[in-house]
């Protein structure tokens, strides 16, 4: 890394510093020290509870991260290379402190930091792991889709920082929506991209290479890229030591050659892409300083006064869309007790007469292995009837959704198009709202088979082996009977269940998205009014001499700015 552009990030920490932009100053500061560092972080991506936490601890030889069977990751989490083994944390406004690497868990996990309410701003484990000997430092985030959106947020806002990623897929389906997007992002500035099939272990030889030529084929037609490295692997067998590499050390091997071959320039992308950035950034801050100096403070009130106004009339449209949603939402459960009401009264006996049938053609024809075929028969028999009913149900649940979203369209997009005429430049960009056209949110579901149902005891197992061929039938008719009826009720109410999650979670996404642009920009355009009004209460000639200061910093920042682009070109 060159010494001058390292200068340069400096000097652009000192400009935000003197513009009053200390967040900005803080980043630019925190950038050139890792540039100083010779780090670079390779962020572990994905949708959430695709193992990317398993899968860094097996990278790392053993279980730093927290997993667990719910959505763990809270907070973006720093793997870096260091001689003590231990982590610290920083809060929001707050220093650096060390904690124990055994109470990581108490700061980066959903269960105990829920939606990251502790403020936890950063996130630091040191290991003395060879794989990081050369600079890479490997980066946990949290998944995206998951229900908690702040956990979605933190990983799309750890964006601007990656320089290469890790992306961790599944095979059901192999790259979702949200995955994609997040991939067609981070495509956009780094190219130092590796996919990692995880979970091969639950998968056969063949769904394998499904999967793998289904991922490919999209990322090479979509996102252009040529021959992508996908890597099938099991974080959970390396964990447990199996004998099965599949393709980790290939895996490795890629991450290693990344560090040792690639390392240099990503910092040099990394020292542009930051100082980009920064420097955009603060533009947009000190030209905001200077229109709300040269305005009359009346008029900076009035236009505050307007933003503020907006977000309130935003706020009150949510709040009465509220009431709407809740009727919207029993009326959406009334609508699914009946149609799964109706779903049942169909599909088991129609189901226990196919199983019946079945059973009797299945291999072997008695005995342990007949009860056996007949548990597969049931899995199979209920999951077809089932995914059947959800393609017939979702267009209903989601068409719901879209009506009720529909009003808030209207009324948000009213009060956003009055503040677009009005004139004022700060207005200009503000988003106009686009009709749902559907959940926003993957679904979650899953089937549960309650295979501990299904076992018996030695003498359940002895009578299947001595009796006669139509005994053993008429007792499987009678128990698989039961089970199936069990597996529909429990997984119907599964299926309702993900609709009224996705249905209350899109609209949480649709509402919070609204609310955070209105809110910076008003955030943003009154911390420029209040320093202006400090000013104008000083007299003309501290309002001229803060106009000076302010336009020799921009001066200062195009020359920077202008340099640099001249030394990359």
């Amino acid at each position: 890394m060159k010494q001058a552009e390292i200068a340069d990030i400096r000097s652009l920490a000192g400009i935000a510093a003197e513009a009053g932009a200390d967040h900005l100053a803080k980043e630019a500061s925190e950038l050139a020290q890792r540039l100083i560092d010779g780090l670079f972080y390779v962020a572990c991506v994905g949708q959430f509870k695709r193992g990317k936490s398993s899968l860094l601890n097996a990278l790392l030889g053993e279980p730093i991260l927290p997993v667990g069977v719910i959505p763990v990751t809270a907070v973006v989490t720093v793997i870096r290379y260091g001689e003590h083994r231990g982590a610290r944390v920083r809060l929001q406004l707050g220093q650096w402190s060390e904690i124990d690497l055994a109470s990581l868990a108490a700061y980066v996990t959903e269960e105990q930091n829920p939606e990251n309410r502790k403020g936890v701003a950063a996130v630091e484990v040191s290991l003395s792991s060879p794989l990081l000997a050369s600079g890479m430092c490997l980066v946990d985030t949290p998944g995206i889709g998951s229900v908690f959106l702040g956990n979605t947020e933190a990983t799309k806002a750890f964006v601007p920082h990656i320089d290469a990623a890790l992306v961790v897929l599944g095979a059901d389906p192999p790259i979702s929506a949200d995955e994609f997007t997040l991939v067609q992002a981070i495509a956009g500035q780094c190219r130092h991209l590796l996919f990692a099939l995880n979970k091969a272990d639950k998968l056969l030889d063949i769904e394998q290479e499904e999967a793998r030529r289904f991922t490919s084929r999209v990322l090479t037609e979509r996102l252009g890229l040529t021959e992508p490295a996908i890597f099938s692997v099991s974080a959970i067998e390396r964990l447990a030591g199996t004998r099965s590499e599949r393709e980790w050390r290939s895996l490795v091997d890629a991450l290693d050659g990344l560090a040792r071959h690639s390392g240099s320039a990503l910092l040099q992308t990394a020292a542009h892409r930051g100082f980009s950035i920064i420097a955009r950034r603060l533009r947009g801050e000190l030209d905001e300083e200077l229109g709300a100096l040269r305005r009359p403070v009346e008029e900076s009130e009035r236009r505050v006064d307007a933003l503020r106004a907006c977000v309130g009339d935003a706020e009150q449209s949510l709040s009465d869309l509220d009431f709407l949603f809740s009727a919207e939402q029993a009326r959406l459960g009334r609508i699914f007790d009946e149609k799964k009401s109706a779903f049942l009264e169909r599909a088991q006996p129609e189901s226990r007469a196919e199983l019946v049938a079945r059973l009797r053609t299945a291999k072997p024809r008695r005995g342990p292995g007949l009860r056996k075929a007949g548990i597969e028969l049931s899995h199979d028999i209920a999951e077809r009837r089932l995914n059947a009913w959800v393609v017939e149900a979702e267009p209903l649940a989601e068409s719901l959704y879209v009506e009720a979203t529909s009003r808030f369209v209207d009324l948000a997009n009213g009060f956003l198009e009055k503040l677009a005429s009005s004139g004022e430049p700060a207005f200009a960009n503000l988003p106009t709202v686009t009709l749902e056209t559907g959940f926003r949110v993957r679904s979650g579901l899953f089937y549960t088979f309650l295979m501990s149902w299904t076992g018996q005891g030695l003498i359940g197992w002895l009578l299947d082996l001595i009796r006669p061929r139509e005994n053993q039938l008429r007792a499987l008719d009678r128990f698989f009977g039961w089970y199936l009826k069990t597996l529909f009720v429990a997984n119907t109410n599964r299926i309702v269940n993900d609709f009224n999650t996705r249905v209350l979670e899109s609209r949480r996404r649709f509402q919070y998205e609204v609310r955070k642009y209105l809110q910076e920009v008003a955030q943003s355009t009154a911390r420029a009014l209040d320093r202006a009004k400090a000013r104008h209460h000083q007299g003309r000639d501290a309002v001229q001499g803060e106009i000076e200061r302010i336009t020799a910093l921009q001066r200062r920042l195009a020359v920077l700015a202008g340099e640099r682009k001249g030394s990359v070109t």
